[in-house]
């Protein structure tokens, strides 16, 4: 593997470990054995080792929800779409976990993220019509899918910043991807009220692997 790889690679584990915030290009050159010179001569700065794992995440999403046109969609597919957005953020949770901050700190990012948003939500839209032409979920207007695909964008992408406020007295390394999973529950229960009824029983069911297990006022499991 290549020292730039590396280097991208070594980033993002010791992004999802720590945090971003706690881990300068001094502890990435550490990790990899390598002088901070060497790394330097690959990424001017920390901003750009975040930018080209942004690239990175924004390629895998898109391979994630290319969407077949030439056949029908199916329920599996659905769970395909929603287990690999997940998988995905879990990959790179501390982009979700901080992003406010890093689009804030860089344009370039800022920029990109805009438009990768709004292909996830022309994805989405695209998967709710297929959905209804597959006969799994009712019709739509134009403008009430448009709305579903945005709240269930707001559920992915949020779903972290959730869980670390629920989790507000732990650090970054103490979410699991079977907790960040449990946001698949909340996004099947807002398709619930557009279901048909051939489907309603077994999106049920699907959906109950997913059942969030939250910690009370007390930090007992609910």
């Amino acid at each position: 593997m290549k020292t730039r790889d590396k280097i991208l690679l070594s980033s993002l584990e010791l992004f999802n470990e720590r945090g971003e915030r706690n881990i300068t290009t001094n502890h990435i050159a550490a990790h990899l054995a390598i002088s901070p010179g060497n790394l330097y001569y690959h990424f001017r700065n920390k901003s750009d080792i975040i930018y080209e794992i942004f690239q990175e995440y924004e390629k895998l999403v898109d391979y994630y929800l290319d969407i077949p046109e030439d056949r029908p969609i199916t329920l599996e597919d659905m769970t395909f779409y929603l287990e690999s957005v997940f998988d995905g953020l879990w990959s790179y949770r501390f982009f979700h976990r901080d992003l406010e901050y890093l689009l804030d700190s860089d344009p370039r990012l800022r920029r990109d993220y805009r438009d990768f948003t709004n292909r996830c939500l022309a994805a989405i839209s695209r998967i709710f019509g297929k959905l209804a032409e597959a006969g799994i979920i009712q019709s739509q207007l134009e403008e009430l899918r448009s709305a579903m695909s945005l709240n269930v964008w707001l559920v992915i992408t949020n779903w972290m910043a959730f869980l670390k406020t629920a989790h507000a007295s732990e650090g970054p390394g103490s979410l699991s991807l079977t907790e960040l999973k449990q946001g698949i529950y909340q996004v099947l229960t807002l398709e619930l009220p557009y279901l048909t009824a051939e489907y309603r029983e077994r999106v049920l069911v699907l959906r109950e692997k997913y059942r969030p297990t939250l910690p009370d006022a007390q930090g007992e499991a609910v």
